[in-house]
């Protein structure tokens, strides 16, 4: 039988790791609109969907953050609105011994990737029970998205610097 004891610098060590729990999982917001209802049923013409994305981070305690993510669709036929449906869905998040890039990749790109299909099956209840055909939004590339904002972010400061 072999003898197990934990030194302090296991222990140590073990606190080091980065550490990540989903403790929460909730809507914030929702709406759904469909101003040119009823006549919008009987319109003809190609729909055109537009999907807009955008998240923000609050920190609600040590180590513990609430990410929300917003995602609305908007659908017009012609220059009539068919419908508008927004959903804000959050989560809390505990997050530790994370580097500070790491924490922030984390947040910007980890968590909205976990709360988009949540808010993306919502969304296509709220637009079924509208009266309007299913609608599956596709997955969305969070890494990508936050890998843009970050070379964004890094030429806007460059030019800047640049300026001054």
């Amino acid at each position: 039988m072999t003898d197990q004891t934990s030194t302090p610098e296991a222990g140590a060590a073990a606190e080091d790791q980065a550490q990540f729990s989903l403790q929460k999982l909730y809507l914030k917001d929702i709406s759904f609109e469909s101003p040119s209802a009823p006549m919008i049923f009987q319109e003809q013409g190609q729909p055109d969907l537009k999907l807009n994305l955008a998240q923000k981070v609050n920190s609600v305690g040590d180590d513990v953050y609430e990410v929300v993510l917003t995602v609305t669709v908007t659908n017009k036929v012609g220059e009539k609105t068919a419908f508008l449906a927004e959903v804000q869905q959050a989560g809390i998040f505990g997050i530790k011994g994370m580097e500070p890039a790491q924490l922030q990749a984390t947040l910007g790109s980890y968590c909205p990737s976990v709360l988009y299909p949540y808010a993306r099956q919502v969304i296509s209840d709220l637009v079924t029970h509208g009266g309007f055909p299913p609608l599956l939004l596709q997955p969305v590339n969070f890494d990508h998205i936050f890998a843009e904002r970050l070379r964004q972010q890094q030429d806007e400061a460059g030019a800047v610097s640049g300026t001054a």
